[in-house]
């Protein structure tokens, strides 16, 4: 063991370790060089970037997100502006009681060369929710009054909006539905294979009849008739009395005759609840084709249609509840070698 040791110490001895230790050269300044010009060549110092003014100028797509910096910008100080006078947060029923938006954005395709670069989808939508954002705002701002922040928001919606919207809303506009000289309104109304031709026309309120007294009939005195007319003449003070119940006929038949179902009775109805007009009118109606479900859907859209023209202000109420536009539901046709429209034929092995 110990002669080992002895044969290793030499070994150890022999082999040079590793030192980690750096070798430097004494700093030697410029002044104390014999020859100035075999002096070290300065160390070269890029110069400094620019700071760019927009955040998204290392970007693959700088200019679309310059206009949504702006756009998100724009709307938070709308959102700030309009809790700073109390108008937000807004309750639903206010919510729902806005104006309808009649706005009309550019399409991908023009966005796209708006931008310089292609836009995907994701991208086109969270423009476009940013834009209706911003387009709330300036319609709160316009029915609370504040015309000078809705005029501030207008031309940073009118960047976006398509340059045909006027031609375009226009040709959209809802044909008006004139009142003939009785005050009835026709409309038609369709559903799956039915059609309702529908004419509404405003209840009148029940006159009181006049009693004749029969003393002046018989007397036939000038004198006295005016008189006694007078004495029997309503009061102007006393309550008008209004009709409370409709007529409302499908094929010449009262409503509940002609549908037997409940649920077909509360979809006609339904549009004259929403706008709180049952009873104020009656309605004539003919139906054409299909069943009785689509006959009530049907009877339903063109009752709101006349509604509408009637009372022009309950619109949005009746929009909103989808009775102004046919349901484009239809029956599925039937497939080849299926039982029904999507229905297989049950599978057998033999």
């Amino acid at each position: 063991m110990l002669a080992a040791l002895a044969i290793r110490r030499p070994l150890r001895a022999a082999i040079p370790l590793r030192r980690f230790a750096t070798v430097s050269t004494p700093y030697v300044p410029p002044a104390s060089l014999e020859n100035v010009a075999d002096a070290p060549p300065p160390r070269f110092r890029p110069p400094k970037k620019t700071k760019p003014e927009s955040p998204s100028f290392y970007t693959s797509r700088a200019s679309y997100y310059d206009h949504l910096y702006q756009l998100e910008t724009a709307l938070q100080r709308c959102r700030r502006a309009l809790s700073v006078l109390g108008l937000l947060p807004l309750p639903t029923f206010a919510r729902a009681s806005l104006p309808p938006a009649q706005h009309l954005w550019r399409n991908r395709q023009s966005m796209t060369t708006m931008f310089s670069g292609a836009l995907t989808t994701a991208r086109y939508r969270r423009m476009i929710a940013v834009l209706a954002d911003l387009e709330e705002c300036s319609r709160v701002a316009t029915v609370a009054g504040h015309d000078a922040l809705a005029a501030s928001i207008q031309p940073v919606l009118e960047l976006f909006e398509r340059h045909d919207k006027a031609e375009v809303l226009a040709r959209a506009a809802r044909k008006h539905v004139p009142l003939d000289r009785y005050g009835r309104s026709y409309t038609v109304g369709r559903r799956k294979e039915s059609a309702a031709r529908v004419w509404m026309i405003p209840v009148r309120e029940q006159q009181q009849q006049q009693p004749v007294p029969a003393n002046a009939a018989e007397a036939g005195d000038d004198l006295i008739a005016p008189v006694v007319d007078d004495a029997f003449a309503p009061s102007p003070d006393a309550p008008r009395v209004p009709v409370t119940t409709t007529t409302i006929l499908v094929n010449n038949l009262p409503l509940n005759q002609f549908f037997a179902t409940p649920t077909d009775r509360e979809r006609v109805v339904r549009p004259l609840k929403l706008a709180g007009v049952l009873g104020a009118f009656n309605v004539f109606a003919i139906v054409r084709g299909g069943g009785t479900t689509g006959q009530a859907g049907a009877l339903a859209h063109g009752i709101a249609q006349a509604i509408v023209a009637h009372v022009p202000e309950v619109d949005p109420i009746l929009r909103k509840a989808k009775l102004m536009k046919r349901d484009p539901r239809m029956v599925e046709r039937k497939k080849t070698g299926l039982a029904k429209a999507r229905k297989r034929y049950t599978w057998v092995k033999r």
